[in-house]
């Protein structure tokens, strides 16, 4: 356990195999991006669940790895130079492991700085504006019961957002193109925020996902795939 010794999570969740990327999350949208990415480029990993029940991301030994206390977060004990590395923010990590295997991020300077915009778009629009929408139109209609704006407000800015992606899904199967090898952390980081807005917040009537097919497609496709079925259930229930 010498590599990652330094690091004061690895007390609380003690690694079993401390020569694989170690992932403290949960099957949220944002945590099952990460599960979705290690189990598309087949890295070795292990799952530790930060149980939000118990408090576990506040922490000192999770706060020590993210002082923002969400999750997900990694650390990769074969980082760059063969150094271990501890990170969180999603994209971030998503680009890290992209940027590690040369995969899932094409090549060229510009489709790779296409795919970051739309990794971006992501955690600056999707994941914001859709978590509000959830908040208030599940976790928190009691407390709105009587005030219909901050439904109405979210309801409004996630179709349009959904417009975005159905405008962009048109023509192509994923963010970045037609054919299979397309396939992207940008849909990585998206289609799971999207797929939640009917499996987690059950707000597809609401909503009317239906006038976006191009986008219902896209994440059906995503979500068949044997890396997102797998990645949707990690970390397991203890």
């Amino acid at each position: 356990m010498s590599r990652l010794s330094d690091f004061p999570i690895t007390q609380k969740w003690p690694p079993k195999d401390p020569d694989v990327i170690q992932l403290y999350s949960l099957p949220t949208p944002n945590g099952v991006k990460i599960s979705i990415a290690l189990e598309e480029l087949e890295l070795p990993y292990e799952a530790h669940r930060v149980s939000f029940g118990t408090d576990d991301q506040m922490s000192p030994e999770f706060l020590s790895l993210n002082p923002n206390n969400k999750i997900p977060a990694i650390i990769d004990p074969h980082g760059p130079d063969d150094t271990p590395v501890g990170l969180f923010e999603s994209g971030a990590i998503l680009l890290y492991l992209a940027e590690k295997t040369g995969r899932l991020i094409p090549n060229d300077p510009i489709g790779r700085y296409e795919t970051i915009q739309w990794v971006m778009f992501q955690m600056g629009g999707v994941g914001p504006m859709f978590g509000q929408f959830g908040h208030f139109y599940k976790y928190a209609a009691d407390k709105v019961a009587n005030n219909p704006y901050p439904v109405e407000r979210y309801k409004k800015e996630v179709r349009r957002l959904l417009g975005v992606l159905e405008g962009r899904l048109r023509d192509r199967k994923f963010i970045m193109g037609e054919d299979y090898s397309a396939y992207s952390i940008a849909d990585i980081a998206l289609f799971p925020w999207v797929r939640g807005l009917s499996v987690g917040y059950d707000a597809a009537d609401v909503l009317q996902l239906s006038d976006f097919k191009s986008v219902s497609a896209w994440v059906e496709r995503c979500s068949d795939r044997p890396a997102s079925v797998k990645g949707f259930t990690v970390p397991a229930e203890a």
